[in-house]
């Protein structure tokens, strides 16, 4: 069987992507990097509503990074609770604090490989920071929707979102980066959903080859 990939011409579905979601953009919200970086990693295992519920009280009590640093991981706990695996998430909240305090002056590093080395951030996570907070297209962004609608469209087939990434930055034009991530993680969290596809009036009917079929693939 042919390895699936992206076509060689993406230019075709970019341009109808852009009418199915004219708007690309984070539903988290914040104010600074600070406040993405810490939401993006309490978004994982529970979802960009519910994180914007706890976040207005979270950065109400711990606005910085020397703040949060500092916090009483009990009371930090009983905000995050909603979330889920909230013991988690407050040790990699106040320990992320923690560091960018001791070695990047309480600020978020505009750069990838510091990005990493914070707990419980891998690419995803910097890529939507350096792509939403500072402009930078450092990769493209693969999460559960993005994985579920490549593979719907025939791109790709692999196991792993560490192996999507490239295929992805291979095809689309390094400028298009956060953008084509927002876009298709918004396509696939309102149209073209895990368990029903809604592929009546979608831009891509033509050049999606699961069109029609309502395959939760």
């Amino acid at each position: 069987m042919k390895a699936r990939r992206p076509p060689h011409d993406v230019g075709p579905w970019l341009a109808a992507l852009a009418i199915a979601v004219p708007e690309p953009r984070c539903e988290l919200d914040f104010r600074d990097p600070f406040e993405l970086l810490i939401a993006t990693q309490l978004s994982a295992q529970s979802t960009d509503v519910m994180v914007n519920k706890v976040t207005p009280e979270l950065f109400g009590r711990w606005p910085n990074a020397e703040a949060m640093a500092a916090a009483d991981p009990a009371k930090m706990e009983a905000v995050l609770r909603p979330t889920g695996f909230f013991r988690q998430k407050t040790r990699h909240a106040i320990e992320t604090a923690r560091l960018l305090v001791a070695h990047h002056g309480g600020q978020v590093p505009a750069e990838m490989a510091a990005l990493i080395t914070l707990p419980g951030v891998a690419r995803k996570t910097a890529n939507v920071v350096l792509g939403t907070a500072f402009g930078i297209a450092s990769g493209v962004t693969v999460d559960t929707h993005v994985f579920r609608v490549t593979a719907r469209w025939g791109w790709q087939q692999e196991k792993t979102a560490e192996k999507v990434e490239p295929l992805l930055m291979k095809a689309i034009p390094e400028a298009e980066w956060p953008a084509f991530g927002h876009r298709v993680v918004l396509f696939g969290r309102y149209r073209c959903t895990a368990r029903a596809p809604r592929c009546d009036g979608c831009a891509l009917w033509e050049l999606c080859p699961s069109a029609g079929t309502g395959a939760a693939r």
